[in-house]
């Protein structure tokens, strides 16, 4: 069997149920040991910024939390595309278990941004191109959740779910690129690929440890919403049933 078709199989639901069973307690364990690890980087050994003082310690969840709205509305829209075009029942699944995770990413992006906004530009909120753009993403998910809610018939609402995330998906690099296309009062990239970093060694190592407890408390989410949509979307399937009756669906 070759690895593609490996990779395929897990479009079963019923495979990719006890894949996700197996990855969780790794995944969980690893997003509480780097996230304990990342804070305390960030606020114990990071130095203080000799510009913003100790404000700037938000940038550890800002930043990974900004990256992770936008990189999983880009999942959401592709696994969304999926679905749509092969009518992978899996695939839709994920996008739906993808979305609630990625707004509350948004959520955290955005309050985080008005603690670090506050004391460095003296206003909770304002209307700048990445604040605004962030705020419509925020909208995009929630009108995304909301109109796959609506529908009754999966048949339909993914379909409809699809389209409005594909749509939406402009809206992504205006926000990456909003401080570099207009005058905005948000600052540039914390890290580029083209540039050495502006930052401490030990802040960068925060801000990495961090974003990858983020990636992995995000996977553990997500694997964990999909595994309930699974069970709710094949509650009529034999291997279901079966579960139920051994006391494995959880």
């Amino acid at each position: 069997m070759t690895r593609t078709h490996r990779f395929y199989t897990y479009a079963a639901p019923s495979r990719f149920y006890a894949l996700a069973g197996r990855l969780l307690p790794g995944l969980w364990l690893l997003a509480a040991g780097l996230g304990a690890l990342g804070l305390y980087l960030a606020f114990f050994k990071a130095p203080t910024d000799a510009t913003q003082g100790q404000a700037y310690r938000i940038l550890f969840i800002h930043v990974p939390a900004a990256w992770l709205s936008m990189l999983l509305y880009l999942a959401l829209a592709f696994w969304a595309a999926i679905g749509w075009a092969f009518k992978a029942r899996m695939a839709s699944l994920l996008a739906r278990a993808i979305a609630p995770t990625g707004a509350g990413f948004t959520v955290i992006a955005l309050l985080s941004g008005a603690l670090w906004g506050q004391p460095s530009w003296g206003s909770w909120w304002v209307w700048d191109a990445r604040l605004t753009s962030e705020l419509i993403l925020l909208f995009l998910y929630l009108g995304y959740l909301a109109l796959v809610h609506a529908i009754e018939d999966p048949q339909r609402a993914d379909p409809a779910g699809a389209l409005l995330a594909l749509v939406g998906v402009i809206n992504v690099p205006v926000i990456y690129f909003s401080v570099r296309w207009w005058n905005t009062l948000h600052q540039g990239a914390s890290i580029s690929l083209t540039a050495a970093p502006r930052m401490a060694e030990t802040m960068l190592q925060a801000l990495a440890v961090m974003s990858l407890a983020c990636w992995a408390y995000a996977f553990a989410v997500i694997f964990t919403r999909a595994r309930g949509l699974i069970l709710e979307r094949e509650q009529g399937k034999a291997w279901v049933q079966a579960l139920s009756k051994k006391g494995q669906a959880v």
